[in-house]
């Protein structure tokens, strides 16, 4: 199967030119520009951009990861798919031992399918100060033994663990994790500066939703914020969604650690694409609101109704960043955290035809995977 997409404006990692990408068998294989050599599918001078990359996300179309229902699942990845997300994964919650075996094992079967790129563990070994949306009962005491059990239910296909940094066991936690070929995120947590370093020193190399479920900065106190953004080794989250995160504290982090520290992220719920009302987020009740998801005991922020587009849209219109730049923290930047921006991230010959076609408002115009149309443009 051979397509040439013509008449685009086409967004990488060096700008933004007009010209014509073909797609053979599901990679990119020519990128020019001017007219293209020959007849194909007109764009229209509408952009592409690579396909949106999320390593964190619970939900989304009414459905829930943490349920490990498969049908929710697939519900979930075609309600992202739509906006543009074309590499997801599938963030759990804090629950009990047997049932994240049970929901991990579940999901890794959609991971073999290629429905899902992976598996993000976030809890149970969080901060009771800083559990968020996780319910506090059920929290526990990191454990590299417990771990290792709840690896073997995901069949290589857990790629990430948020942890605490400064729990009992966490930093040979951190270390099992990362000798499994496991992320380490440190998020959800209370840490000092100091007990944060220890955590990036044994292995973490990712900050859980940056500035969220943490103490906040303070010039005689920096906590882990400054300890996250300031590392080289560590790739900060970010929610775009101008609920979690101000605008101007996103381009902050994205100004100290660059565009290949900064990744996009929803941290959708069930509610994404569904509207407001009542959902569950694991075993907590949560009510959404104006598109706002709060737990219904105590208002805690619960995740998010965000989709990838809205914060690619946000990361240009909001924040201030070009279209190449918004571009490399949705797609390249998470892929290189996951270990696959050789395949994927960005537009550029031989990679993966993963593709979002943008109108000039920057609204989802068509969405490729792999070289099939998700959503064709007209």
């Amino acid at each position: 199967m051979s397509i040439t997409l013509t008449d685009a404006r086409i967004v990488t990692p060096q700008g933004v030119h007009g010209g014509w990408l073909t797609i053979e068998d599901g990679r990119i294989t020519h990128i020019g520009q001017g007219a293209a050599p020959g007849p194909g599918h007109g764009l229209g001078g509408r952009y592409v951009v690579p396909g949106f990359v999320d390593i964190h996300s619970h939900g989304g179309a009414g459905g829930s990861f943490p349920t490990g229902d498969p049908e929710q699942a697939s519900r979930i990845a075609a309600l992202h798919g739509l906006h543009g997300t074309t590499t997801l994964m599938a963030s759990l919650v804090t629950a009990t031992l047997d049932d994240l075996a049970r929901t991990t094992s579940a999901l890794a079967d959609l991971c073999e399918e290629g429905l899902l790129t992976g598996i993000h563990f976030e809890g149970p070994y969080i901060s009771r100060a800083r559990c968020g949306a996780h319910n506090p009962a059920l929290l526990r005491e990191p454990s590299a033994q417990e771990l290792t059990g709840l690896l073997k239910a995901g069949r290589g296909h857990v790629k990430m663990l948020t942890i605490a940094a400064e729990l009992p066991g966490a930093l040979d936690t951190i270390r099992e994790a990362v000798a499994n070929n496991v992320i380490a995120a440190l998020g959800h947590s209370d840490a000092t500066y100091e007990q944060t370093i220890a955590g990036i020193e044994a292995g973490g190399s990712v900050a859980t939703h940056l500035y969220n479920a943490m103490p906040p900065l303070h010039h005689r106190d920096p906590g882990p914020i400054a300890a996250l953004l300031k590392d080289e080794r560590v790739t900060v989250e970010l929610i775009n969604d101008g609920v979690h995160a101000h605008p101007a504290m996103v381009r902050l982090a994205y100004d100290v650690a660059g565009p290949g520290r900064t990744a996009l992220i929803t941290d959708a719920m069930a509610a994404a694409g569904a509207g407001d009302g009542v959902y569950g987020l694991g075993t907590m009740k949560v009510n959404v609101t104006d598109g706002v998801a709060r737990l219904a005991e105590g208002g805690t922020i619960a995740g998010s109704t965000l989709t990838m587009d809205v914060a690619f849209r946000r990361a240009v219109r909001e924040v201030g960043l070009s279209l190449s730049e918004a571009a490399e923290i949705a797609s390249l930047t998470p892929a290189r955290v996951l270990g696959l921006a050789d395949r994927l991230g960005s537009v550029a010959v031989g990679k993966q035809a993963d593709l979002v076609v943008l109108t000039d408002e920057l609204e989802v115009a068509g969405v490729m995977r792999q070289g099939a149309w998700i959503t064709e443009p007209r």
